[in-house]
């Protein structure tokens, strides 16, 4: 399913979405990419052939988040003259991604391959792997625009870099490059540009190797584990091993270590 706003691309078991507005070096505020990346999110996250997701952006930048020239009250953007109904264009708008990429089990791994600006850099943090080109760079800017993290960046950096070092980007709106944001733990891996879809591709191979339904689970469980207590987490992660072993995919895994082969997982 590709789209002017959207490419996508399908190999075996990988999904590759790419942001295309390369000419506004990819922003997300407007509704109609809202509404494009939710669609092909959801619909993968339903599609058991697709086991694993890379998210990049077309031309030099990831994603500059914010259209500034939207941001003029009633300019079509998400700013209205009335204060309660810019709440309702957040809600209605960019504020669906966080919630949307917060409820996918299909894992999205960022290839981050230019600058991930504002709302690009939530974008990027969204995603459950970020690897990173040297030319990019990261900044959680809203505040150097006189405006806060519209879009969950408050909640998200902080369970990416810790609430000390998340608080100095907010706070300071400084950019970084790629170095500092893997010494921070906001990538896992940065590699030269050339080399960027190749690495997430080996990546995103990777984690489509294994059993889809046990690979969603675990991610399901990670994702629940930064809010739920221990508790709660022992209770659902009993729930989700009941389902992972009833699949042949478990019954398959045990055998190929037994016979001392490769498994071949179908997602039964």
């Amino acid at each position: 399913m590709s789209t002017d706003l959207l490419l996508t691309e399908q190999d075996g078991g990988v999904l590759t979405v790419t942001l295309n507005l390369p000419e506004k070096r990819n922003p997300i505020s407007d509704v109609a990419m809202v509404d494009a990346l939710c669609g092909v999110f959801e619909e993968a996250d339903r599609d058991m052939s697709v086991r694993v997701a890379i998210l990049t952006g077309a031309g030099s930048a990831f994603s500059s988040g914010g259209d500034l020239k939207a941001m003029v009250p009633d300019s079509g953007g998400l700013r209205a003259s009335l204060p309660a109904q810019t709440r309702r264009n957040y809600r209605a708008g960019i504020q669906r991604l966080p919630l949307m990429f917060e409820a996918l089990e299909l894992p999205v791994v960022a290839a981050v391959n230019g600058p991930a600006i504002g709302a690009g850099c939530d974008l990027a943090l969204m995603c459950d792997v970020r690897v990173a080109g040297q030319s990019a760079r990261f900044a959680e800017s809203f505040v150097k625009l006189g405006i806060i993290p519209g879009d969950g960046g408050a909640w998200l950096l902080p369970r990416v870099v810790g609430f000390a070092k998340a608080t100095e980007l907010a706070l300071t709106g400084e950019t970084i490059d790629a170095a500092e944001a893997l010494r921070i733990g906001m990538v896992s891996e940065v590699v030269p540009d050339d080399a960027l879809m190749t690495t997430a591709r080996r990546i995103a191979s990777k984690i489509a190797a294994n059993p889809p339904h046990a690979t969603r689970m675990t991610k399901r469980l990670l994702r629940a584990a930064r809010t739920a207590d221990l508790a709660n987490i022992l209770e659902m992660s009993g729930a989700m091993q009941a389902l992972a072993h009833a699949t042949a995919d478990n019954d398959e895994a045990i055998n190929a270590f037994i016979e001392r082969r490769p498994p071949n997982f179908k997602g039964d």
